[in-house]
Order: C-alpha cells, then structure tokens, then sequence
C-alpha cells in the first residue's frame, strides 16, 4: 500500500508534503487552497485504526482517524514553518477533539509529520505560537508521525467552491477564509 492507502501521483520535484487536521476538512481544505505556494489540497482521513474508512465511519468516532487535508507544497514560495503558523492561527488548536459545533475525536488538531525536519518544524511552530499568546489556552494539537492517507470521497473535494450557499459554508467556512485574507493577505493566490 502506498503512503495515501491508494493509488497516488507521484510528488512533483520541488514540492513536499504535509497532513493536517483543523476540524471540518471543508474548512482546512478552502483555507489552504488560497495560499499562493500550494499545489493541491487534499481532503481525507488519517491518524486511525481502520484501512480506506468511509466518511460515515469516521463520522462515528469509532475508526480513531481525523479529517485531514493532504497539502502539497512548494517550500521555496511557502516554507513549511509558514505555512504552519497560518495553520495554528486558522483554526482553535486549544480544543481537544473540537472545532465549535464539531465534536469527536475526527474533529481533533493534529500535524501528521513524514520526517525528523518536519517534525521539529512543528514542535518550534507550536511553542512560538504558545509564546506570542495568541491563544489563551495550551495548545493541544498532537504532533504525530504520518502512517497513511486515505483520500475522502469526490463529493468532499472542493466543497466550500462548490457549494456556497450552503449554510455551513455561510456560518462556519466563510469566517475561516475571511479571517485568512484579512490576517494573511500577502500569501494569497491572485484571484
């Protein structure tokens, strides 16, 4: 099996790539997909116990994995550590297996690192946020080693594009993508 569980092109040269959990993968998913240095947003599962999990499965808690979104990623416009400062700051990281009205363990904050570099990358990121105050609370995100990527189904991907007038996507999503090109206008994609 390969490292996304299925079938998956190869990384492009120059890239690399990063698993995070946020909460909703529909919220992760349109926040990244603004960022100029990005090549794909990917939503998924990962981080559980059961191989190629519905989404109905994960819904119910019982599988152990988060809803992800697979990032690809072009280091030499956004660097990892930037990239994961926009991540600590898009979504509450003090919540344990929460994102607002999302609750289970799916809904969780994780980095799923694929290497050693990564994953002090993370771990510095993680203790800069914390010192800046930005959050009130301890940061709970779990910084864990990455063990497979299960891709979510057609209907997932894209969804905040696709389906704006959603009330979900009213309530929940557009604040998130808001806030993203108020605080971080600068690493925006031309639109």
């Amino acid at each position: 099996m390969s490292e996304h569980g299925s079938a998956q092109e190869p990384l492009p040269p120059g890239t690399e790539r990063v698993t995070l959990a946020g909460g909703c993968f529909w919220c992760t998913e349109a926040v990244f997909s603004e960022l100029v240095g990005i090549r794909s947003v990917v939503p998924g599962y990962s981080g559980g116990k059961v191989e190629r999990p519905s989404y109905e499965a994960v819904c119910s808690g019982r599988t152990g994995h988060a809803e992800v979104v697979d990032v690809t990623f072009d280091p030499s416009v956004l660097p990892l550590r930037d990239l994961l400062g926009i991540f600590f700051t898009t979504h509450d990281p003090t919540t344990r297996d929460r994102q607002g009205n999302d609750v289970g363990p799916q809904y969780r904050s994780a980095v799923f690192y694929r290497d050693a570099a990564q994953k002090a990358t993370a771990e510095s990121v993680l203790r800069e946020i914390e010192a800046t105050g930005v959050w009130s609370r301890k940061i709970v995100t779990e910084i864990t080693p990455f063990k497979a990527f299960y891709p979510a189904e057609e209907y997932h991907r894209d969804y905040f594009r696709r389906n704006p007038e959603k009330a979900y996507c009213q309530l929940v999503i557009a604040p998130k993508v808001a806030k993203l090109r108020h605080q971080y206008a600068e690493r925006l994609r031309s639109r």
